[in-house]
């Protein structure tokens, strides 16, 4: 006979191997299985203690596109992942972000006022 508190261990059980199971359908684990544990770019090697810094890099900037064979991923370190996606906003001129998202330009001049403010300074007395 099982005790509730042996059901509630294996209902936890339960959870966490249906939760394992959906994290491994993602395509971060997908392409983690697939392809070896090594930056794409600089070629850095990654091991379970550092792996969280090995991101997936979808190859046609479109996140939605995950084929089964994983041929619009490489796997980058997040630095190397940082820097292609600033080199694709330098190319295109568009960020990842969507255009509702932008952050609007500064309509202000901090230095505006800057002549008058060096013109009302004391001398330096250095």
């Amino acid at each position: 006979m099982t005790s509730p508190q042996d059901a509630k261990l294996d209902r936890i059980v339960a959870d966490a191997r249906r939760s394992a199971e959906q994290r491994d359908q993602g395509y971060r684990e997908r392409a983690l299985k697939m392809y070896p544990w090594v930056c794409g770019r600089c070629a850095r090697e990654f091991t379970r203690a550092n792996l969280r810094e090995l991101t997936v890099h979808h190859r046609n900037h479109n996140h939605a596109d995950n084929p089964p064979d994983g041929s619009n991923w490489e796997l980058l370190c997040v630095y190397c992942h940082d820097n292609e996606h600033s080199r694709q906003t330098d190319h295109t001129g568009v960020s990842a972000l969507n255009a509702e998202d932008k952050v609007p330009a500064a309509t202000s001049n901090p230095f505006a006022d800057l002549k008058s403010l060096l013109a009302k300074r004391p001398p330096n007395d250095g």
